[in-house]
């Protein structure tokens, strides 16, 4: 019997009331989240990307016959009433209810949409709940939006929703102030980050989280992934042969300049790594979000395997390094490319966070 979790409470009670949902071997789902969608003006930063997420989810994930999860911050609510958000983006839930069809459709609330539980003619209203645990075997993965980590936030959202709509629907948005959640903010992100990482261990389950935007893979994020991909070729490099060194020193250095660049654009905004202790264990997952400037992340689980994928526009985006050596595939002939980030199993990733947490 799994533990009581007396450290994060509020946590263990969000698992406890969870909605559960049954994962086999044929199980194919596609996790989103943080679309952030608007009203489609200049200040909806869905906009950039909702082209893009039209032609993933209808020509790919529908006709692959994959599940989809939003999870959490789909909708804009701190920025736009929801009436003008289903009137620019009405197309949208009709895509979305249509994964009922082949599988399920469920959808998180997060703390810029968590309004929608009081609106009783809410087009999604039946596939809404607040978190969700994935039955995988004897395992559990745990799915919620990420911002109730912060109990402070969880106790007092009713109150501080209300400031926040206010101040960014009639003083940020016409003066162009840029919102100031915690996406935004480096040291909140990281505490929230080693909160869910802390009760997960506990727990001993994965979170698959969204909220700071940030991609997280098995607990790592870009940064420190790289670092590990590096050591790994260093380490492979004395075994190999002329042939295969040659290789390897040209994947260290197409990885030396990627990692440079996110050291760089860390220190402008104060990013901090990912690990949270010596031994990192996978235990939890962050699917990025929906309105990155180059394109899109997302989670895939499909049987016994998960992966983060890089959705994007190859006519706009810079040329993409992948870490595992996979290629771009084109979607049809769109403009828009799929390519997975990082791939593994799941069995390892609970065997690992067994043995290690």
């Amino acid at each position: 019997m799994r533990p009581h979790n007396k450290k994060h409470p509020h946590l263990e009670r969000l698992l406890q009331k969870a909605m559960p949902v049954t994962l086999d071997n044929s199980s194919r789902v596609l996790i989103l989240s943080d679309l952030h969608m608007g009203n489609g003006g200049r200040r909806d930063e869905f906009r950039r990307n909702a082209e893009l997420v039209r032609a993933m989810l209808g020509s790919y994930y529908l006709e692959e016959q994959y599940s989809l999860v939003l999870n959490g911050d789909v909708e804009e609510l701190f920025k736009f009433p929801l009436e003008s958000i289903a009137q620019e983006w009405g197309d949208f839930y009709d895509l979305f209810l249509q994964f009922k069809e082949h599988g399920f459709f469920w959808k998180t609330y997060g703390n810029h949409d968590s309004s929608l539980i009081e609106e009783t003619e809410y087009r999604l209203g039946s596939s809404l709940v607040e978190a969700l645990k994935f039955q995988y075997g004897d395992e559990t993965i745990f799915l919620f939006h990420g911002h109730q980590a912060s109990e402070l936030l969880w106790e007092t959202y009713p109150i501080v929703s209300r400031s926040v709509v206010f101040f960014l629907r009639y003083i940020a948005k016409p003066f162009g102030i840029r919102n100031f959640s915690s996406a935004y903010n480096s040291r909140r992100k990281f505490a929230i980050e080693k909160s869910i990482y802390e009760f997960s261990n506990q727990a001993k389950l994965v979170s698959i989280i969204g909220h700071t935007h940030r991609p997280l893979f098995e607990s790592l994020s870009k940064v420190d992934f790289l670092n590990y991909r590096i050591e790994e070729l260093c380490r492979a490099y004395p075994e190999a042969d002329l042939e295969q060194r040659t290789v390897i020193k040209q994947k260290i250095g197409s990885l030396k300049s990627e990692l440079d660049a996110c050291y760089k654009q860390g220190k402008k905004i104060g990013l901090r790594s990912g690990l949270y202790n010596t031994i990192t264990i996978p235990s939890i997952f962050n699917s990025g979000c929906a309105i990155g400037k180059r394109g899109i992340t997302a989670l895939e689980i499909e049987g016994r395997k998960i992966r983060l994928v890089y959705w994007y526009n190859g006519k706009q985006s810079r040329r993409f390094i992948s870490d595992r050596d996979n290629r771009p595939q084109e979607l049809g002939s769109t403009g828009f490319f799929r390519i997975v980030l990082n791939e593994d199993s799941l069995d390892y990733v609970f065997s690992r966070l067994h043995l290690l947490a």
